[in-house]
C-alpha cells in the first residue's frame, strides 16, 4: 500500500566513523559521514560532515569539512564552512579558514585565521577563490 524507501546502510548504523587511540593512518581520508579521530592521521581529510579530533587525536595535513571540534593536535591547513570549535586542550598550528570560530581559554592557537561567510552552495575552495556557484 505504501512504498517505503529502504534507508542506506550507513543510516542504519549511524553516520559516524571512528579511528580509535593508538591507530595511525598514513594517507588521505574522504567521507560523506561524520568522523571521530582519536588516533593519528598523517595525510588529508575531506568530509561533507563534521570531524571531531579527540584529546589524544592528531592530524598532520589538510582538512576540508562542514564543521569541526578539535580537542587534540592539528598541524596544517583547515577549511571549515560552518563552525570550528577549538577546545581548551587543543593545539593548532597552521592556517585556518572558517565561517565561525569558537576558541576556549587555554587552547594553543598558533595560526593565521581568515573568517568568511560561506553560503551552503559554496565549497571552502570556491570562497577562497572568490567565486560563487
Amino acid at each position: 500500500m505504501f512504498d517505503k524507501k529502504q534507508k542506506p546502510y550507513t543510516d542504519l548504523l549511524g553516520k559516524t566513523n571512528r579511528i580509535v587511540e593508538a591507530t595511525t593512518i598514513t594517507g588521505d581520508i574522504s567521507s560523506k559521514a561524520d568522523f571521530r579521530l582519536d588516533g593519528n592521521l598523517i595525510g588529508n581529510f575531506h568530509s561533507e560532515g563534521k570531524i571531531v579530533i579527540g584529546p589524544l587525536g592528531s592530524v598532520k595535513g589538510d582538512i576540508i569539512c562542514k564543521s569541526a571540534d578539535i580537542e587534540g593536535k592539528f598541524e596544517g591547513k583547515i577549511q571549515v564552512t560552518e563552525l570550528l570549535n577549538i577546545k581548551a586542550t587543543a593545539r593548532i598550528n597552521g592556517e585556518v579558514l572558517v565561517g565561525k570560530l569558537s576558541v576556549e581559554p587555554g587552547a594553543d592557537f598558533t595560526a593565521t585565521c581568515t573568517m568568511k561567510m560561506m553560503n551552503t552552495s559554496q565549497t571552502p575552495n570556491d570562497s577562497e577563490k572568490g567565486t560563487k556557484k
